[in-house]
């Protein structure tokens, strides 16, 4: 692929990362993804079996460590990832519980502290992704209004008002450290965050006075589930985009269920994450429009199957996505035809002269 086309094919280690080679190192887990045909890595900050994510914002020299691993096998990051710890910038109280599992045991039950932690986090995550030369991050935005996504009982007046003016107000001085990196964030849109579809996004931007840094991750799967339009959601915002989740997905509704799930296992939803090519996801179109819009970033697979074994995923995703990646034109398709005016000409076309 040439430098102004889509690069990939890459893979999100997140959903891979174990504690049995080669899933448990940097180095084991890049042979393992490179022998598959992946060119690039987004890690997991949080999981020290693969990255250290303090040491990576203090030390070049371990970010060069980091690099020269992966390079050995060919591969480069493409982002970094904070999907845990940006959950936890922002926890309404009713996920308290289950949301401590994903913070360290000394700010547990500690929801103020879980949230400076968190915070404190992403701004290591700035310093680490400058470090490694990168461009974009990938996180989530967390949550203080997705209790009341629907509106019963009625919800009081200015209540969703506050929720995103406090999102807002912890997210800035975030957004202000990853300028002055040079790093755009990367939210990914997505049911249980309060940027869950366009129209929250915006509520966000506006917030945050529409900050430049302030961008979007783009994953299909989830628009999907929630029946948005995916290919318009790209010609509203592909000027935010600027991380690219390349994972399937279906939506059957049947007399049971249907966008809310039911509380049914994934097996059983008419919405259901499916491996690459085992859904239902227009990836041809999707990687029309983002080149065409100019998206010059990382397609990463994001594996998440209700069905399917991981590594069978991993293995059909390098090569799916490769096929996807468009070489853009150099000129246009009908310049054969090209008739040589000049502006004269064109002037007496018009009967101008």
């Amino acid at each position: 692929m040439t430098h102004n086309s889509i690069q990939g094919p890459a893979i999100f280690l997140a959903q891979f990362a174990g504690d049995t080679a080669p899933f448990n190192t940097l180095p084991n887990i890049a042979r393992w993804a490179a022998g598959l045909g992946y060119k690039g890595v987004q890690i997991p900050s949080w999981d020290a079996r693969l990255f250290n994510l303090a040491r990576a914002a203090e030390s070049q020299t371990y970010c060069d460590e980091v690099t020269g691993q992966l390079a050995e096998h060919g591969l480069v990051i493409t982002e970094l990832s904070t999907h845990l710890q940006g959950q936890l910038v922002a926890v309404h109280p009713a996920y308290d519980l289950p949301m401590d599992g994903f913070a360290p045991e000394a700010v547990r039950g500690k929801p103020a502290e879980r949230t400076a932690c968190a915070i404190a986090q992403l701004k290591l995550a700035a310093q680490a992704s400058q470090r490694l030369g990168l461009k974009s991050h990938a996180t989530f935005s967390g949550a203080l209004a997705w209790p009341y996504l629907y509106p019963w009982p009625q919800r009081p007046a200015g209540l969703v008002e506050a929720a995103f003016d406090e999102l807002a107000k912890r997210w800035l001085p975030i957004l202000d450290t990853f300028d002055a990196a040079g790093v755009d964030v990367c939210y990914e849109v997505h049911p249980g965050e309060d940027l869950c579809d366009g129209a929250s996004y915006e509520m966000f931007l506006d917030r945050v006075h529409q900050h430049l840094r302030a961008c979007l991750l783009y994953d299909p799967s989830h628009f999907v589930l929630q029946q948005l339009d995916y290919l318009a959601y790209i010609d509203l915002y592909h000027d935010r985009i600027k991380a690219f989740h390349v994972k399937d997905a279906e939506f059957r509704p049947n007399g049971r269920t249907g966008v809310y799930g039911g509380f049914q296992k994934w097996q059983d939803r008419a919405g259901r994450f499916r491996s690459l090519g085992d859904g239902q996801v227009d990836f041809r179109a999707i990687f029309s429009k983002l080149t065409q819009y100019g998206y010059r970033g990382w397609a990463v697979l994001e594996w998440e199957c209700c069905i399917k074994h991981p590594e069978q995923g991993a293995a059909e995703g390098a090569p799916f996505i490769q096929d996807h990646l468009i070489r853009v034109a150099e000129r246009a398709f009908d310049d054969f035809a090209a008739s040589g005016t000049d502006a004269a000409a064109n002037r007496r076309m018009l009967g101008l002269e």
